[in-house]
Formats: C-alpha cells, sequence, structure tokens
C-alpha cells in the first residue's frame, strides 16, 4: 500500500524540463475521471448513435422523422452554443472558498446523469406532437447541465498547473480515459444487436446503457472534485461580463482556433452519419461495433504518444506546426479511403452486404482516420490553454471561463452543424428511416453517404489549414510569454507580501 501511496503522490513530470510542475499522479488520474465521465455522458447524447435512437427509435412512425430531428438538433444545439459563454462568464465571477470550478463539479454530474436518463425514457408509442415537446426540453436540459459541468472541468486543466508540457501530459492520461469510459455506453448500444433479447428491443439497449452511465458519473466526478486544486491567482475582484467579452477581441490565437473549428465541423459529419452509413451503405449493422472499436487506437496513441512527443522535443515544440501535420495527414487518409472503397460501395449489388475485403478496408480506415483527428484534437487542448496564457500576458487578466466557453462554443456548433447537416442531407436525399435491420436506399442516399465520410472531411482539413497559418503562438514566443508572466505573477506576490507587512506594522 505504501508503495502505492508513494506513486500517487509523485510527480507526473520527474525530469528538469525547463519550467516549474506540480501536478502529483493522484491529481492527474483523478482529473481524468472527470473527463471519463464526461465521455460516458457525450458518448450517450452527442454521438452517432443517438441521431439513430431519434430518427429511427423514437421519430420513426412521424412522416419526416429526418427533418424533425435535424430541427431539434439544429436549434437546441443553437442554444447550447450560446449558453457556453453564459456559463463561461459565470465560472470567471465565481470566487468561493473551494475555488471558480471544483464547486460546479461537486454538484453539475447529479442534474447532467437525472437528465440523461429522463431522455432517454421516451417512447415512440407517445403522440407525436408529445414525443417532439419532450425530446426538445429534454435536449435543453441536457445542454443546460452538461454546459454547467463541461466549462468547469476545462478551464480546471488551465488552471491546475502552469506548465505547457505537463498540461499536454495531463490531457494526454485524461483522454485515455475518457476514450476508454466514454466508449463503454457506445460499445453496448453497438454490441447489443449480438443480444437476443436487444437485438429487437433497441429503446431498451438505450435507456440501460444511460442508467448504468449515470451512476459511474456521479461516482467518478467525486474523485476530481477530492483531489484536485487550482493554483492559477486571479484579481480578488472578479471581472464584469463586459470586461470578458471585450478581451475576446484582443485574442488573435484564440479567433484561429475558433476558425479552424468551425471548418472542423466537416470532418465531425462521418461520426454523425456512421450509423446510417453502416446500416444502409454497408447493409449491415454488425459493423458498428467493429468501427467503434478500430477508433479506440486513435485515442489511446494520443494520449500515450503526444506528451511523449512534446516531452522529447522539449523547447523545439511547436503546436502551430504539430497541428498542422495533423491535418496535413488526415487530407491524405481520407483521399485513400474514398479511392480504395468507391467501388465495393456505390457498384456493389443494391441490397446486398459490402464485400469481406471492403469491409475490412473501411475498418482499417476508419481506424487510421482517428489517429491524426485525435492527435489534432490533443494537442489543440494546449493551444487552448496558451490562448489563456495569452490574454493574461496581454492584459494582466486570467479568465479560464470565458477562454474555454468560447472553445466549447465551437464544440457545440461543430456537433450541432455536423448532425443537422448530416440528417438535412440524407432527408433532402429520400432516406427512408427504420428501426431494425436494413433497407434498400435509393442511389442519391447511399452516394451522400460516401461523399460524407470521405471526401467532405478531407476538404474540412483543408480549410482549416488557413486559420492555423496565422495562428501566432508559437514555440518559442510561447516560452517567453509564460517567462514574463512568471515573473510577473512573482512581482505581484512580493508587493502582497510588502502590503501585509505595513499592515501588521501599523497594527
Amino acid at each position: 500500500m505504501s508503495k502505492v501511496n508513494e506513486f500517487l503522490n509523485s510527480k507526473i513530470i520527474k525530469k528538469d524540463v525547463g519550467e516549474e510542475t506540480v501536478l502529483t499522479w493522484k491529481e492527474t488520474i483523478s482529473y481524468a475521471m472527470g473527463r471519463g465521465a464526461q465521455g460516458m455522458n457525450t458518448s450517450m447524447t452527442s454521438s452517432k448513435y443517438i441521431n439513430f435512437f431519434l430518427t429511427n427509435v423514437l421519430f420513426k412512425k412521424l412522416n419526416d422523422p429526418m427533418g424533425v430531428a435535424s430541427k431539434i438538433r439544429f436549434f437546441c444545439g443553437i442554444f447550447d452554443a450560446i449558453n457556453d459563454p453564459v456559463m463561461g462568464v459565470i465560472v470567471d465571477k465565481t470566487r468561493t472558498k473551494n475555488g471558480q470550478m471544483r464547486p460546479y463539479i461537486k454538484w453539475a454530474p447529479w442534474f447532467v446523469s437525472l437528465v440523461m436518463v429522463l431522455f432517454f425514457i421516451g417512447s415512440s408509442n407517445a403522440p407525436a406532437w408529445l414525443n417532439i415537446l419532450y425530446t426538445t426540453i429534454l435536449f435543453v436540459g441536457l445542454d443546460v447541465t452538461y454546459t454547467a459541468f463541461d466549462i468547469p472541468m476545462g478551464a480546471l486543466a488551465f488552471s491546475i498547473t502552469p506548465s505547457g508540457i505537463e498540461r499536454t501530459k495531463l490531457f494526454g492520461i485524461s483522454s485515455i480515459v475518457r476514450s476508454i469510459l466514454g466508449a463503454l455506453p457506445m460499445a453496448f448500444v453497438a454490441g447489443a444487436s449480438f443480444l437476443p433479447y436487444f437485438k429487437n428491443h433497441t429503446a431498451q439497449s438505450y435507456l440501460t446503457s444511460a442508467i448504468v452511465s449515470a451512476v459511474c458519473i456521479v461516482v467518478l466526478t467525486r474523485f476530481t472534485y477530492a483531489n484536485t486544486r487550482e493554483r492559477a491567482e486571479h484579481k480578488e475582484d472578479p471581472p464584469s461580463v463586459k470586461d470578458c467579452f471585450k478581451l475576446l477581441f484582443k485574442n488573435r490565437p484564440l479567433l484561429m482556433l475558433f476558425l479552424g473549428n468551425i471548418f472542423f465541423v466537416l470532418c465531425k459529419i462521418p461520426e454523425q452519419v456512421s450509423a446510417y452509413f453502416v446500416s444502409d451503405l454497408m447493409f449491415t449493422r454488425k459493423y458498428n461495433i467493429f468501427i467503434d472499436i478500430v477508433k479506440f487506437p486513435g485515442f489511446l496513441l494520443a494520449g500515450l504518444l503526444v506528451p511523449k512527443i512534446v516531452e522529447k522535443l522539449g523547447k523545439k515544440a511547436d503546436s502551430r506546426k504539430f497541428y498542422q501535420v495533423c491535418c496535413l495527414a488526415a487530407i491524405g487518409i481520407n483521399l485513400l479511403f474514398a479511392a480504395l472503397t468507391y467501388s465495393g460501395l456505390i457498384h456493389k449489388e443494391s441490397g446486398t452486404a459490402v464485400s469481406l475485403l471492403t469491409g475490412i478496408i473501411i475498418v482499417i480506415f476508419t481506424g487510421l482516420s482517428a489517429i491524426p483527428m485525435e492527435f489534432k484534437n490533443l494537442m489543440q487542448k494546449e493551444m487552448e490553454a496558451e490562448t489563456v496564457d495569452y490574454i493574461e500576458w496581454k492584459t494582466g487578466n486570467r479568465v479560464e471561463g470565458i477562454m474555454l466557453s468560447i472553445m466549447s462554443f465551437t464544440g457545440k456548433i461543430e456537433n450541432t452543424f455536423s448532425s443537422s447537416i448530416g440528417l438535412w442531407v440524407l432527408g433532402l436525399t429520400g432516406y427512408q428511416a427504420h428501426e431494425e435491420g436494413s433497407i434498400v436506399q435509393n442511389a442519391a442516399t447511399n452516394k451522400a453517404l460516401f461523399l460524407m465520410t470521405t471526401i467532405v472531411p478531407a476538404v474540412g482539413y483543408l480549410l482549416m489549414l488557413i486559420p492555423m497559418h496565422f495562428y501566432n503562438i508559437t514555440g518559442e514566443s510561447h516560452r517567453k510569454m509564460m517567462a514574463e508572466i512568471m515573473e510577473r505573477r512573482a512581482a505581484i506576490a512580493e508587493d502582497n507580501k510588502e502590503h501585509e507587512k505595513e499592515a501588521k506594522a501599523e497594527v
């Protein structure tokens, strides 16, 4: 037991990397558990399966399930995105004895879990108007409760350590834990088609997975709340709402990340239409489980290798170049994916499953395409933290909440628009909804599924290279910036000590 405690209390970065390091394994793992809880929630409420649940389970009796689901996802998603900056300002204005972020991490997961379970209680046998109203209200509930959990969790990572190298390792470890735990609800829903009862009770598989996930979310976040610390220094007087939003216009690197995320919408479309791609273009739902599994190595490799690469490069590490290389690799993989599967998907006999060779190629390239995406996503976490450092360097104000909320805002926009676009395109091409098995779709729908899975994401990555060219925090400039910030903090701390001594002397 003593060896376990010794390990947990040891630092995650043991060698000298030229900057202060503070994180222990206990704090890092505890933070990662909270990220895992987030993964379980988002896999139930933001992944491809919720679209399939809406169109092919909940709204299957409506005349236009695609149109109804698309509109609900779109308008609720817009509300959710707008909700993020509001929560960011609230976090930045929070001052409690437990910190700015940790109080929300303590309570928000309870509400997240409750609303998630209520969402999947919906039934296709209810009147259409009631089903639509119920679903819309619960979607708003999901948005509000998750935002109250997500923004503080993300902001905590920016406050937990001043070291960029240490933060990258924290993001890597938490990404692995999030991917593992987040995969469990999806794996159950995907694998339910192999189980005798759930094979013909799709709705019940979703509800069962949601209940188990809800319990895990509450338990895991207790560790995050209990074992993490907020270390960044904040002014005693919280910034006004006006001040928070004025800071956005002074943050050029944040704007470039924002624009990159807007183009990333195109890269997220394949995930949103994946269930339809497997069921209706590959014509066999059993590939779902394999396609979900092969994405995991991308999370794992990113979590393991990105921190090691950054730590090894040390002063030569440059997040912008890393991001650009990931985009170029993703473009090449997606174009090759399209070239190798076009004939096997588009020219196969109608109403038949893909050949084994084509199926294997699809599974392999699904896994390969996840690698540069997850490498990019993980490095972007550190880049987001850099934008918080940048605004502190420029203005002297540190506002993790509002800066993180802007990136979360674009993340919500990604999910909202990618989901809405995917559903809208399928509806436009005449997609026929169904709950079990597969239905022969028309040629336009099949071609749309193919293009949205292969060519469209390649275009998205190409467009992302444009704003990244203007991202103005490189490795060396960020190190100089952090050195100035630390000097400024030290000077302020020294002034505060002098004031305290003077106050005591007067007494």
